[in-house]
């Protein structure tokens, strides 16, 4: 048994000591690999973000990182500012490397061969260093932005391999007909508006001072802070508008003076006058001239109205209430009367 023991290691230690003996040596492979591509879809432009975590360092002259997309994909018109490089020990992002037409003591070489462009070659810079040495077991990402990169026009699985100093790897991407789901939604249009009284009054008007409409039509010798309100909101991508329509206060043939201009004007006892002053109370809005006088200047404009703009918004979502106060004077000989006027506010959502 001993005799038989001593043989066999003579013999295995011939094998080992034979003159042109030959050792099969395995190239270390890369780890961690993935690309994360923007669209999928058959030829469709898409970026790529590959990363992989390389055993070997590239950090010497001429040493290379290649990227070897297969055929079917097209970078034809794809140029090398479109195409960066980080590496580093913990996350590959941080060091950024500079890239060029070809390797200097600072700059990695970066250029592009191979039918539509397919292989990308980086070459170490020429001290080996560039931003910092891509050292052993640093991660290393590679991104391709979209423009001028087209997916293949086929269907199927397609295998990118990589090649850092001779340190190999595939990474397995697939090319679908169509990656993309088409997701539809409606948000339904919206518009609410809202007076808080419909029935106001001045009651007697005298030419001592002027009156200003309430809400239980009695009147009032000093500006209420409102006679009522306008409520409006939507949800239309450009607002809404606000108008008036609608006479000055009229009897029978007779009128009182509406506040005429495109401004608001001050209040005057002992003269005709008929106006309409706003002001915003909550919410977002824009009051239209002459209807956005300061306290004691009110305005009407050419009466009688027609679609008169009042008040607006530009925004989505659009919410106000406005604060709305009418006021009147009279002459000495201001015909006597029952003075009435309706007026029509109509609101619009701008879808």
């Amino acid at each position: 048994m001993f005799k038989k023991f001593v043989s066999i290691a003579i013999i295995t230690s011939l094998v080992l000591a034979l003159p042109g003996a030959i050792f099969i040596a395995h190239a270390a492979s890369l780890s961690a690999m993935s690309d994360t591509m923007s669209n999928q879809t058959i030829s469709a432009n898409s970026s790529h973000l590959i990363k992989f975590t390389t055993p070997t360092a590239v950090s010497a002259a001429a040493q290379t990182i290649i990227v070897t997309f297969p055929t079917g994909f097209n970078f034809t018109s794809k140029t090398i500012s479109t195409v960066t490089m980080s590496h580093g020990a913990s996350t590959g992002a941080e060091n950024t490397e500079t890239l060029a037409a070809s390797a200097t003591g600072s700059a990695w070489g970066a250029a592009f061969s191979g039918s539509n462009n397919v292989i990308l070659t980086l070459t170490a810079p020429t001290d080996g260093v560039g931003t910092a040495a891509l050292a052993a077991n640093d991660k290393v990402i590679i991104t391709y932005d979209q423009t001028n990169s087209v997916n293949p026009s086929s269907a199927t699985n397609y295998s990118i391999s990589l090649n850092a100093n001779g340190a190999t790897g595939t990474i397995t991407v697939p090319i679908l007909t169509n990656s993309q789901v088409a997701v539809t939604a409606t948000v339904d249009q919206s518009l609410s508006f809202s007076i808080s009284n419909n029935s106001i009054g001045f009651g007697s008007l005298t030419t001592a001072n002027s009156r200003f409409a309430t809400s239980d039509s009695l009147g009032a010798n000093s500006e209420p802070t409102n006679a009522h309100t306008l409520s409006a909101s939507t949800n239309a991508s450009t607002g809404y508008s606000l108008a008036v329509s609608g006479a000055t206060l009229t009897s029978g043939v007779n009128t009182i003076t509406a506040i005429p201009g495109a401004s608001a004007a001050a209040l005057v006892p002992g003269s005709e006058q008929f106006g309409i002053r706003a002001n915003l109370a909550s919410g977002s809005g824009t009051i239209a001239a002459p209807f956005n006088g300061s306290a004691g200047n009110y305005g009407f404009g050419t009466a009688p109205l027609t679609s008169q703009g009042f008040a607006s918004t530009s925004g989505a979502s659009s919410s106000s209430v406005y604060n709305v106060n009418y006021a009147a004077n009279i002459a000495a000989l201001t015909e006597a009367g029952s003075y009435t006027t309706t007026l029509t506010y109509v609101a619009t959502a701008n879808f």
